[in-house]
């Protein structure tokens, strides 16, 4: 076992002070996914910050009308939440397709957010991986891709994003709230994570030392019809072949008033789909009218021949969930 510090901090600023203050530094929530990684190897952080115990717990109304979530939630409790399973549904459902009962008692939501691609490239010391280690490329562009990038991706990495969680998010319009050596600030999900370009070890836009301490539902997007759907390779709690999460409210007439579509499973980041909400927006809510615009988004792919797959399945989950949307009844305020 590599040796590595310890320091359990209790108030937001000692932790970035820790954080600060210790060379390779990383924060703990609740390590369902950096644990696993230490032992791997893969992660080798000198000290961790353990911010288990910091005041963050919290799921509260915002002064908006929407839901503050603390970044400490557990992944169950944000689930189970009533305002969450009656105004935002699709970000329970996407929890309970993300993990385990288990795991979910442990998984925070900042973790949830933060955790880093199980590309078996990244995991295995014994390939090339230029997000474990700078500068020495990518092994799945010789090798194995099925499970790999078709959206966003670079020459330097094809990994996914892991999170079903934070397809959610993305599609829901949520606000992170940013903690840091510079002061807070407030940062949409969908500019958190990075396309990988030529670094692909930096993962997300956070500095070094700052972390988030609450992501906040708008009242925007509460209370439209919304959902989740996965596609995996077992129905037991397997990552996304692809996902979807889509919101769709319709006007009186039978066009749609508002859409929010994100795809997971398919890029190295929570996937916002901006032209195909652009088709869907004021178009009328049919078959022919989600065709064309999942087309307009996925037309940007770029798949290997092993992961061409994943196009077509990603057009027809999402044309699926949207129809299924389009004529659920719409939930009374």
């Amino acid at each position: 076992m590599k040796p590595f510090g310890y320091v359990r901090a209790r108030t937001v600023p000692e932790a970035i002070e820790a954080h600060m203050n210790a060379p390779a530094a990383r924060y703990l929530g609740g390590g369902t996914n950096l644990v696993d990684l230490m032992k791997l190897g893969v992660e080798t952080p000198a000290t961790l910050v353990d911010i288990s115990a910091l005041p963050l717990g919290e799921i509260e109304e915002s002064a908006e009308g929407g839901l503050r979530v603390g970044a400490t939630v557990r992944n169950s409790d944000l689930a189970a939440h009533p305002r969450v399973r009656a105004d935002w549904p699709v970000l329970s459902h996407a929890l309970l397709a993300g993990a385990s009962g288990q795991l979910r008692n442990a998984a925070t939501t900042g973790g949830n957010l933060l955790q880093r691609t199980r590309c078996p490239y990244f995991q295995d010391l014994a390939q090339p991986c230029g997000k474990r280690t700078p500068g020495t490329g990518c092994g799945a562009l010789t090798g194995h891709s099925r499970d790999l990038a078709v959206l966003g991706a670079s020459p330097a990495c094809l990994a996914t994003h892991p999170s079903d969680m934070a397809v959610a998010l993305a599609a829901l319009d949520a606000v992170l709230t940013v903690e840091g050596p510079g002061g807070t600030r407030t940062l949409p999900v969908t500019e958190l994570h990075r396309l990988p370009g030529a670094h692909p070890e930096r993962d997300t836009t956070l500095a070094p030392g700052e972390l988030i301490s609450a992501v906040t539902l708008p009242p925007a997007t509460a209370g439209a019809p919304s959902a989740y759907r996965k596609a995996r390779d077992r129905a037991s709690y397997a990552f996304a072949l692809v996902s979807v999460a889509a919101l769709l409210r319709l006007g009186p007439d039978g066009t749609v008033r508002q859409a929010r579509l994100a795809f997971g499973g398919v890029a190295p980041r929570p996937w916002r789909a901006p032209r195909a909400e652009d088709v869907l927006t004021g178009a009328r809510a049919d078959e022919e009218t989600f065709r064309r615009a999942v087309a307009a988004e996925l037309a940007q792919a770029r798949p290997r021949p092993d992961n061409a797959f994943k196009v077509p399945l990603a057009a027809e989950l999402a044309v699926a969930t949207l129809t299924d949307l389009a004529t659920a009844p719409e939930p009374q305020s």
